[in-house]
């Protein structure tokens, strides 16, 4: 091993997918409430607000957690953080299974998305040390394609194991799983190459832990004074936000209760979605990384979502090729979401690369953070007192309306494209 040589594309790649499985685990918690809206809904009888809330709990504490995130992972490293916040999620997640009322449920759930709010900063962080410049927007697509096979997992297979087991087996066996990977990313990731003998990508590797003067107010307005931040701030969480309040909650039962589709087959229509969102994530970056021109790609993708958003909610009832096809159209666009951290890792000097991932994160976690129980409490406000099995069931007007809140945030989203510069392409 000579410091004088990158390390070899395959060790790179091992130390970047570990922190990769806790962005898996992440997202699969992310969206399992959606299978469960029924068995959660009864076990702690829950109306459409406190469902929203519960869920939203995740999205609550992972954005609290985005600008400590990325300073510590600036300052510490991110092996240990990686480490620390799967244990967490695996203890948050054991909590949510064996949750014996509503109130420890939500802590659970409230951990546990506080602990995954580690993975994909610190996977930033690790692909700034570990991967060359030109392989850092296909990281970001990659790592959203591990996030959604984890979103996927919590469909149709969930569904499946939870007819099967229960929905607190299964949430027990994940939780055993994420005890696992804490235990592979603290034996095998490291921070830097350096400390495998191997010559660094960031230029900055030994010198972002010996910063003096350090101050978390000064670090953050000297993020937030770069316009692009700003406005990042505001674009991704209308893409996240329609998603994942859509596949990640709602989703299933509106097309349960509008469609006539089973819980499964409706499950299987949200999986589509994300994985058409994987897909989108992988080329949109491939194609960025090849042509640039980060500003046009993401205005445009944005512009479809909105127009494939208004189909979906506004006309009453769709062929189900075209549902379909409308599905995985907005899944596929809303890939170009990974656009946000390369606008922002190129934007930033490379000592604030972790911070500005952390703020800009906040902003994609705000959408469902805000619009999942949003979208619950105008259900409920519009709710004619059907029941189906002792569970709430929503008329198409309702969910007409309260979808509307999606439409609203990609106009923001798209208006704030508009409004950002094409960041300037890091030289490294």
């Amino acid at each position: 091993m000579s410091r004088t040589q990158y390390p070899p594309a395959r060790l790179s790649w091992m130390v970047w997918g570990l922190g990769g499985l806790l962005y898996l685990i992440g997202f699969f918690h992310r969206v399992a409430p959606a299978v469960i809206t029924r068995e959660l809904s009864l076990d702690f009888k829950l109306d459409a607000t406190a469902l929203g809330s519960l869920s939203a709990l995740y999205f609550y504490s992972y954005v609290l957690m985005q600008v400590p995130t990325g300073i510590l992972a600036d300052r510490w490293g991110a092996r240990k953080l990686l480490t620390s916040g799967a244990l967490v999620a695996a203890a948050g997640g054991l909590l949510f299974a064996l949750s014996p009322s509503l109130w420890w449920a939500g802590l659970g759930r409230f951990l546990v998305g506080g602990s995954v709010a580690v993975a994909y900063v610190c996977l930033l962080k690790v692909s700034s040390h570990w991967l060359p410049v030109n392989r850092y927007a296909l990281a970001s697509a990659i790592a959203l394609f591990l996030g959604i096979i984890g979103a996927v997992s919590a469909g149709t297979p969930m569904r499946w194991l939870v007819d099967e087991m229960g929905w607190r087996w299964v949430m027990s066996l994940i939780a055993g799983l994420t005890l696992v990977v804490a235990l592979l990313i603290g034996k095998f990731t490291r921070d830097d190459p350096a400390q495998k003998g191997y010559k660094s990508y960031s230029l900055l590797a030994a010198a972002n832990k010996e910063q003096d003067n350090f101050s978390l107010p000064s670090t953050v307005k000297k993020v937030l004074s770069y316009r692009n931040i700003r406005l990042l701030c505001l674009i991704p969480g209308g893409i996240a936000g329609a998603l994942l309040t859509f596949s990640g909650l709602w989703g299933v039962p509106f097309l349960v209760t509008n469609y006539g589709l089973s819980t499964a087959a409706a499950a299987s229509l949200c999986s589509v979605q994300l994985v058409a969102w994987a897909i989108g994530g992988l080329l949109i970056g491939w194609f960025c990384d090849r042509y640039g021109q980060l500003r046009r790609i993401y205005l445009g993708s944005c512009l479809l979502l909105l127009i494939g958003w208004s189909i979906i909610i506004i006309v009453p009832v769709l062929p189900m090729p075209l549902l379909v096809a409308l599905l995985i159209l907005t899944g596929f666009f809303s890939g170009a979401i990974i656009i946000t951290f390369v606008f922002a890792r190129n934007t930033v000097p490379s000592e604030l690369v972790g911070t500005a991932s952390g703020i800009v994160n906040m902003g994609v976690m705000t959408g469902p953070m805000l619009l999942q129980p949003a979208v619950g409490w105008m259900l409920d406000q519009r709710w004619t007192g059907a029941l189906v099995n002792g569970v709430r069931v929503f008329s198409r007007h309702a969910y007409t309306i309260s979808f509307g809140l999606f439409l609203l945030w990609l106009t923001v989203s798209v208006i704030a494209i508009w409004l950002s510069r094409e960041p300037v392409l890091d030289s490294r």
